[in-house]
C-alpha cells in the first residue's frame, strides 16, 4: 500500500460539511482507506482574492492506486459533490489535490507531484504538518518549508 496525502479545501456553501462529504467519499473507494484526518484551518485565498476565506484540510490516505488512479478518484469526488470549473483560482465548493504520493515524482500537465508550488503555501503545509509521517521521505522538505512562508493567513478552525 502506497501513501499519499490529500489537500482539501472549499470556500462556496458550507465548506465544513463539503469538506467531511469528500473525506466520507474517500471512505467509500476500493483499494483506499483514509489514515489521518488533520484539523480545518480557516485560510485566506490566494490568487484571486475577491472571494470567502477558505477552509482547508489535508488527509493522510493508504492506496492500492497509481497516482494517476487517485488523481481520478478525485476528480470524480469533486464532480460528484457540484464541482464546476471557472476560472484559475476561483471560488469552489470542493478541492481535493494530490499532494505527495511516497516514492513517486511526476512532472506532466495533468499531475505534478509533489504538487505543484504546495512548498509555498501555508495553507497546505500547515494542515499537512499535522499528519504527515515522521518517516515521510518530505517531512524535513515540509518543516524547511513551514519556516519559510507566511503563516498569518491561517488559523485553526
Amino acid at each position: 500500500m502506497a501513501i499519499a496525502y490529500l489537500g482539501l479545501g472549499a470556500n462556496l456553501g458550507d465548506a465544513a460539511q463539503q469538506l467531511a462529504k469528500a473525506v466520507d467519499a474517500l471512505n467509500h473507494v476500493p483499494m483506499l482507506s483514509v489514515d489521518a484526518i488533520s484539523p480545518y484551518y480557516v485560510t485566506a485565498p490566494v490568487g484571486y482574492l475577491d472571494q470567502p476565506d477558505f477552509i482547508n484540510q489535508c488527509v493522510r490516505v493508504s492506496c492500492d492506486l497509481s497516482p494517476e488512479a487517485l488523481l481520478g478518484v478525485c476528480l470524480g469526488i469533486e464532480s460528484a459533490l457540484g464541482r464546476e470549473r471557472t476560472f484559475r483560482n476561483a471560488p469552489r465548493i470542493i478541492d481535493i489535490d494530490v499532494l505527495l504520493f511516497e516514492g513517486q515524482e511526476r512532472d506532466r500537465e495533468e499531475l505534478t507531484l509533489p504538487h505543484l508550488r504546495l512548498f509555498e503555501r501555508a495553507f497546505a503545509l500547515v494542515p499537512l504538518q499535522d499528519i504527515l509521517l515522521a518517516d515521510s521521505m518530505y517531512a524535513q522538505a515540509i518543516v524547511g518549508a513551514l519556516e519559510a512562508v507566511d503563516k498569518s493567513g491561517v488559523r485553526r478552525l
